[in-house]
């Protein structure tokens, strides 16, 4: 399918659908989900191949019924909530969107987004997700089939630190962290304290420290929440862009409207000054 043309139209409507997002996933508590939609649309996605990825493909009746993605069809549906009141914004673009502002509303670090994804009608063959009673090697088999480090494995693991599991979805039961709403560092101190009553620890998440190499970053996370969201941002922003490249004119247009939003605020400010100064003249020449 052709990819949506990302002109200051566009881009626009990519702006208000960010808006109804924060909106909806606020009030609806949804964000666990959402962010799990975006995962597993961009978790698919083959290197070598270059099929999979982040293009809207999760909507297929087919890829909905894979096991991995049992109960995201709530999802979906909140989706298809803005979809209806902004239609020419690509399912792909919605559904990264949807991802990137359930981290920024529940806590997280900002997340660069660049629209322009296109919608596929094609569906890879299932099996490509994480498998959460796997282990070590599994999980570099599946991350680095997709393009992604080290790094990217544990710093996407701690999205975890958002929902919990569900028996009729997973097999799992249970949150990962104290506040599953609430996008900190948590599933790493968590993570290094050991077992704790109410909380998981899927066989996948013990990988992260059973690795030398995962557990350098658990522990740095762990200690360093900034490190974290520093490190999170970059992956998610990857994760959400594989096999994903904007053309260069999406990026200037996207640095323009930045530019051009920070200058409205320049202005606004400095509008504010000048009134204030003739206000605070006005009144001294009184007095």
């Amino acid at each position: 399918m052709a990819g949506p043309v990302v002109d200051s139209v566009y881009l626009k409507e990519i702006e208000k659908a960010r808006r109804e997002l924060r909106a909806l996933i606020s009030s609806r508590n949804c964000a666990p989900i959402m962010l799990r939609l975006a995962w597993h649309d961009a978790g698919t996605y083959d290197a070598k191949t270059k099929t999979g990825g982040p293009d809207g493909s999760i909507r297929n009746e087919e890829e909905l019924n894979h096991s991995a993605n049992n109960g995201l069809r709530i999802a979906l549906s909140f989706c298809e909530e803005v979809k209806a009141k902004h239609p020419n914004i690509t399912y792909a673009d919605l559904f990264q969107l949807a991802g990137v502002v359930a981290v920024e509303v529940t806590g997280g670090p900002t997340i660069e987004f660049v629209p322009g994804r296109k919608d596929s009608v094609e569906s890879p063959e299932e099996g490509r997700l994480p498998d959460a009673k796997q282990g070590v090697s599994h999980l570099k088999d599946i991350f680095y089939r997709m393009g992604l480090s080290d790094k990217d494995i544990v710093a996407l693991s701690g999205g975890h630190t958002l929902g919990k599991a569900h028996p009729e979805r997973s097999g799992f039961d249970g949150p990962w962290t104290r506040e599953p709403l609430k996008f900190d560092n948590s599933y790493f101190v968590e993570l290094l304290e050991g077992e704790s009553e109410g909380l998981l620890k899927l066989p996948t998440d013990i990988a992260l420290l059973e690795d030398p190499v995962f557990r350098n970053y658990v522990e740095l996370y762990a200690k360093d929440e900034d490190a974290f969201f520093n490190d999170y941002a970059v992956s998610h922003k990857k994760l959400s862009e594989l096999g994903f490249t904007p053309p260069s004119r999406v990026k200037d247009v996207t640095k323009s409207g930045i530019i051009l939003a920070q200058s409205a605020v320049g202005v606004a400010v400095a509008a504010a000054v000048v009134i204030l100064s003739y206000i605070y003249e006005g009144r001294r020449k009184a007095n």
